[in-house]
């Protein structure tokens, strides 16, 4: 057995055991603006897809992971007799030279995984402590934005029933009353949104199935995983209650294969991405960057006008 498809049945494993005792990261319910994705604090990026769920998997509550030696660039010291956490990623592309001489970038026809071994906070001395999450939007206001930038067709009527129907390509919700508290729709909301994206006009992914079938639950585990990386992200938080129905078909999926969870979360990112780029929560925090990064580009033209000012001023002076 080689050492992808070890890992891959080890995550697997992990998962089939939460999923049955309902603690998988997509079946706890996470709080509103507190929890966040797994993270690397010296980079401040985000790990991705499988390995967001197998380190989310580990337990913990502060999300930061990062490397020994990343640990050390910082001042931090791993302690002694910890127990690495491996993760894996992918190289699809790699920098080669053209006939030209020139560097570019070249898709690989079979792209190279690699192994890393990363440690948790808590098994890191010298960490600073983790600081709360702000949010400079309004979490609420921020789900509201993308459902209305997405343009997908919401219908909103009196009942239980939450669902994305593919040959109307509408979505349709409870009514908003119906609802304990704004959270819990909007978390339903991006469930939704996450199915509208496999549309044939969007990612184009089989929403076929009827209920109950083994491909209609496939569909509702990227879903999931998608809206609970939403839910999370943007700070209305994850309520799995209204899935619950689904878990024993998950834990079939992943007992006959154990990478539909990679494949599951791969689609998950596709989601996550495709639905983030109605968030316009990132042009407020972007804008006001590229104007600082516009505003430092011009400085030495400004120090130049100003010599020159002083220049004209010094040859008038008596």
């Amino acid at each position: 057995m080689n050492e992808e498809l070890t890992f891959a049945a080890r995550v697997a494993q992990r998962l089939i055991e939460q999923l049955e005792q309902g603690t998988a990261p997509w079946q706890k319910p996470w709080n509103p603006g507190v929890d966040s994705l797994p993270m690397n604090p010296t980079t401040g990026k985000r790990y991705r897809g499988i390995n967001a769920l197998w380190l989310l998997a580990q337990g913990y509550d502060d999300p930061r992971w990062c490397t020994y030696r990343q640990a050390l660039a910082q001042g931090w010291q791993v302690k002694c007799g910890a127990k690495a956490t491996s993760i894996e990623y992918w190289q699809f592309e790699e920098e080669r030279r053209n006939d030209q001489g020139e560097k570019e970038r070249v898709r690989l026809a079979h792209p190279r995984v690699f192994w890393a071994s990363v440690f948790h906070a808590s098994q890191i001395q010298n960490i600073p402590s983790m600081l709360p999450l702000a949010h400079a939007w309004d979490a609420n206001e921020r789900a509201e934005t993308i459902l209305r930038e997405s343009g997908a067709r919401i219908e909103h009527e009196y009942g239980n029933r939450a669902l994305y129907s593919p040959t109307l390509d509408a979505i349709r919700l409870p009514e908003r009353s119906q609802f304990p508290d704004a959270a819990r729709y909007y978390a339903t909301a991006l469930h939704e949104l996450g199915h509208w994206t496999g549309h044939s006009s969007r990612l184009g992914r089989d929403l076929s199935g009827a209920f109950g079938c083994e491909s209609y639950a496939r569909e509702e585990l990227r879903a999931e995983i998608a809206g609970f990386m939403l839910g999370m992200e943007i700070g209305v938080g994850h309520d799995p209650g209204q899935h619950a129905a689904y878990v024993q078909s998950w834990i079939k999926a992943l007992k006959d294969d154990p990478r539909e969870i990679f494949r599951a979360s791969a689609d998950a990112e596709k989601i996550y991405f495709f639905v983030k780029q109605f968030d316009k929560y990132l042009e407020r925090v972007q804008d006001p960057v590229k104007e600082m990064g516009r505003a430092i580009a011009e400085v030495p033209d400004k120090i130049k006008e100003v010599g020159k000012v002083l220049e004209a001023t010094l040859e008038l002076a008596p």
